[in-house]
């Protein structure tokens, strides 16, 4: 399915089932080795406790989430924003958590993407570099496992023909396939040639209210961002009616760069590899009781 949808916007396309390649090892370097084993997928808070005015008290830890979603330990990966509550400021996460277990305590392989004060260039630091917690705050959208090996789905696909991104594509291919049928996927993608769109929220909450996606667009701060990009996206074909966010990807580097994905900037010379597993539970926590659609690209 995957290969057919891919091949109709890229100029080559190969699925195949795999055994997952160690990620603990480069380019990844992520605290568990693979991203299978109970498979499955939590959307916490949403775009609503960002905008259009941020409700900063809206904060979570993954090593609760972790026993939300019944999988304590579990191997989390995934797209959201960080805790001001923490931090100070308002920055994209990108959490690559191993969880803290009855044995063992939680390995926290992070990024944080935000806005250089020095330059208003992007400042990648590792979590770990400065903070000891497990926190994310507003909204997250996650892909968790036991983080074991096993059987993945890798996903080849070169030189883009149409104007869908790769995680749309992966996306609305499934949507189309299985319809009304909600199916979820999550794991981890390399950029490995080209440049990318990628936005990073500034350090300041919008003091006026953000009501469109041009206010919205007009506050993020936008850049291109070279390859290798690490990604970790989530993706749920269609929404069930529980307002979730359906997909969402953040990546880092290891030359400095990071934050949300949107599109690749090279579609020529783009190379993605990734490596997906579908999940097979879908939790929605503490979703917003007021709602709109307004900034969910």
């Amino acid at each position: 399915v995957l290969q057919k949808g891919l091949k109709e916007n890229f100029a080559d396309a190969q699925v195949s089932v795999v055994d997952c390649p160690d990620l603990t090892k480069e380019p990844f370097n992520f605290p568990a080795k693979g991203i299978c084993g109970k498979p499955r997928i939590a959307d916490v808070g949403g775009v609503p406790y960002l905008i259009p005015i941020a409700q900063k008290e809206k904060v979570y830890d993954l090593n609760k989430v972790a026993k939300d979603i019944e999988l304590p330990g579990a191997f989390i990966l995934g797209a959201g924003a960080v805790s001001s509550r923490v931090l100070g400021i308002n920055a994209e996460l990108i959490p690559i958590v191993q969880t803290k277990s009855e044995k063992k305590p939680a390995v926290n392989g992070s990024y944080v993407a935000q806005i250089n004060p020095a330059d208003k260039g992007c400042l990648l630091e590792k979590y770990s570099s400065k903070y000891t917690d497990c926190e994310f705050g507003l909204l997250a959208n996650l892909y968790a496992s036991e983080g074991q090996p096993g059987k993945v789905i890798e996903v080849k696909a070169n030189g883009r023909t149409g104007e869908l991104n790769f995680v749309s594509c992966l996306r609305q291919t499934l949507e189309k396939h299985y319809g009304e049928k909600p199916v979820g996927m999550g794991g981890t993608f390399v950029i490995q040639k080209g440049k990318a769109k990628i936005h990073i929220m500034p350090p300041e909450f919008s003091a006026c209210p953000l009501n469109t996606d041009e206010d919205v667009n007009n506050w993020l701060k936008f850049f291109e961002m070279k390859a290798p990009l690490i990604c970790q996206p989530v993706i749920v074909s269609r929404d069930p009616g529980f307002d979730l966010r359906v997909e969402h990807t953040h990546c880092f580097s290891h030359h400095g760069e990071g934050g949300h994905y949107h599109q690749d900037t090279s579609p020529d010379s783009v190379q993605y590899l990734g490596y997906f597993q579908p999940a097979e539970l879908l939790f929605r926590i503490d979703r917003p009781q007021e709602t709109h659609l307004v900034g969910r690209d």
